[in-house]
């Protein structure tokens, strides 16, 4: 079978005028010599040059004694243009392709053979051109006040991140070898340093960040994630669930075996399912006792009642999970989160079950007031958890996982600047489409109301 040969496209550029600009000064200088090269460029299913025709200058400034031109998009000396450069960035940036498979995809579509250090080096020239100065302005611009921090392990690293869950950015991170309070400390003590002021900060239930918000930022409010707090609770909840659970399925199988022979056993009349059954219907369903009321389906809540016959003792577990989710909502005082707080710790009911009294244990005083520091300002409810830090690490994690081999720290450091800078990139972007959808608005709406009073008849006078 014949291979089909890729089509050459030869693009003809031209670039050696009589007279050019000094790179450096810009002092115009003569030709003195005209030149030839080939430089690769991509179009699909072809193999594509641009025939470049280039002069040599004599300068006229102290700068330099000669010089060549260049076409915009080709560096001088280079092999491959811009958009070859740039398409390796897409497939890294936004397609999520490894280096391997980059050079796969540009071999198939573009018939380009080319290297491992040439996509490090796209990388490498594509950092050296970012303005992280003008970021970190433009983020300290729109930054809303409240910080979730948060840290996340790739590999021997551990990457501390910080994000602003209003706006929807990602703020900072820092790429350390050990995780421990001195690392943070100068992570966020850089952030203050920065010039950034948070009212709120975010955090999980991590040991690294009471001790140094209170020395970094004394003046801002510490807020307990929620979303780990119901984590960790639920989690005691569903441990004393299995307690029960295994009692309930033991009960009943005490007693000694009579010796001699056993007499064969007559045909037993169906009496509904055995004890083994119940409890292992309950173990099946035993997520529905931390679930919230409102999110339950009918066949949930059907099955949910058929548990609570089985095994009544469960009946206090599920009242005790939907007590602290009251505890915890947003639409009520801290007056009162304290009172159900009390209500709820004085229970005697709770107090009987070990997997309860160590989930009341979470809710200290200290650790309480720091999950409901969102209750104290109407406009941080929606903010009580760092879910938006988490999606970030996601992210990256799933980024880095993708490109396994790149464990050094210089390349980690280099495609987390650069995946920061796409999403900071997008956000402009979208703002910038916001404020240009916004100023053409109110020329909109006049025209609008003035078509409407032309068609709604006047009213007639009293």
């Amino acid at each position: 079978m014949e291979t089909i040969q890729p089509e050459v496209v030869h693009i003809p550029i031209h670039c050696a005028g009589k007279k050019a600009p000094c790179p450096h000064c810009g002092q115009k200088g003569r030709r003195k010599k005209i030149l030839h090269r080939q430089v690769r460029t991509i179009q699909y299913q072809k193999i594509a040059y641009l025939d470049i025709t280039y002069g040599e200058y004599q300068a006229t400034c102290d700068c330099c004694r000669y010089f060549r031109t260049s076409p915009p998009a080709v560096k001088p000396k280079a092999d491959y243009d811009d958009r070859v450069r740039q398409a390796v960035l897409d497939r890294i940036l936004e397609d999520a392709m490894s280096v391997e498979g980059v050079l796969r995809a540009l071999r198939r579509d573009f018939f380009l053979d080319l290297s491992t250090g040439f996509v490090y080096d796209c990388l490498h020239e594509a950092v050296a051109r970012l303005d992280l100065a003008e970021h970190r302005r433009r983020v300290l611009e729109r930054f809303s006040g409240i910080l979730c921090v948060d840290e996340l392990h790739l590999g021997r690293y551990t990457l501390l991140l910080a994000t602003d869950p209003v706006s929807d950015l990602p703020v900072a991170f820092a790429l350390v070898e050990t995780n421990d309070q001195l690392h943070m400390a100068r992570f966020l003590g850089n952030l203050k340093a920065w010039g950034l002021r948070p009212r709120v900060v975010v955090t999980d239930g991590s040991k690294l960040y009471p001790t140094v918000l209170a020395q970094v930022w004394p003046q801002a409010e510490h807020q307990l994630c929620v979303f780990h707090v119901l984590k960790d609770i639920n989690a005691k909840i569903l441990d004393e669930v299995r307690r029960l659970r295994n009692a309930f399925a033991r009960r009943g199988r005490g007693g000694r075996r009579r010796r001699g022979r056993s007499r064969p056993a007559s045909p037993a009349r169906p009496q509904g399912p055995s004890r083994k059954d119940k409890a292992k219907f309950i173990f099946k369903r035993r997520h529905l006792i931390v679930k919230r009321r409102q999110r339950l389906s009918a066949r949930e809540a059907r099955d949910l009642r058929q548990m609570l016959e089985y095994l009544p003792a469960l009946r206090t577990l599920w009242l005790f999970a939907d007590a602290v989710y009251q505890l915890l909502a947003p639409r009520q005082s801290p007056h009162r989160a304290w009172c159900l707080r009390a209500a709820l710790l004085r229970h005697a009911a709770y107090q009987e079950y070990p997997g309860l009294v160590e989930a009341m244990a979470m809710l200290e005083a200290t650790k309480f007031a720091k999950m409901i520091a969102f209750l104290r300002c109407p406009v941080r409810r929606p903010v009580r958890t760092n879910n938006h830090v988490e999606r970030v690490n996601r992210k990256l994690r799933y980024f880095e996982k993708v490109r396994y081999k790149w464990r050094r720290r210089r390349t980690l450091v280099r495609f987390l600047v650069l995946a920061l800078d796409h999403w900071w990139a997008e956000a402009w972007k979208k703002e910038s489409e916001g404020h240009t959808a916004a100023k053409a608005e109110p020329e909109t709406r006049p025209r609008r109301a003035a078509k409407r009073n032309r068609r709604r008849p006047a009213k007639p006078a009293a």
